[in-house]
């Protein structure tokens, strides 16, 4: 059953805001904040050393070993999940102009411009 002259102008406008929507998402600047690869592997390995002590702790009658052994593993599950700031390239600030009256901005519209006042602000 074809959609009517209505509905196809009312998907295809739907289809405008989602592709414009995805497109911010899509190209959000991330403030420079990555996962390092070089973090990861030396918190994984943290995390395995941490694991033997944790073992050697429990499996002798040493409650200090696994106690640190549990630490060290905390300590790698952090260091790989961390974000570093990496040198990547300064956010600048770009300013819209503010929408007239007489225009009426579409609800999406205006919530993506509260959004965006919102993650200014932080």
């Amino acid at each position: 059953m074809p959609l009517s002259e209505q509905e196809q102008r009312l998907l295809d406008e739907m289809e405008r805001h989602l592709m414009r929507n995805d497109a911010d998402v899509v190209s959000a600047p991330r403030d420079g904040r990555t996962l390092s690869y070089r973090n990861i592997v030396y918190g994984t390995i943290l995390v395995l050393l941490g694991l033997g002590g944790l073992i050697v702790g429990v499996s002798l009658p040493l409650i200090v070993v696994g106690v640190i052994g549990f630490v060290v593993m905390l300590g790698g599950v952090l260091l790989a999940v961390t974000p570093t700031r990496g040198p990547g390239r300064v956010r600048e600030e770009t300013t819209k102009p503010a929408p007239s009256a007489h225009q009426t901005a579409s609800f999406m519209d205006r919530m993506n411009d509260r959004w965006d006042k919102r993650q200014g602000e932080r």
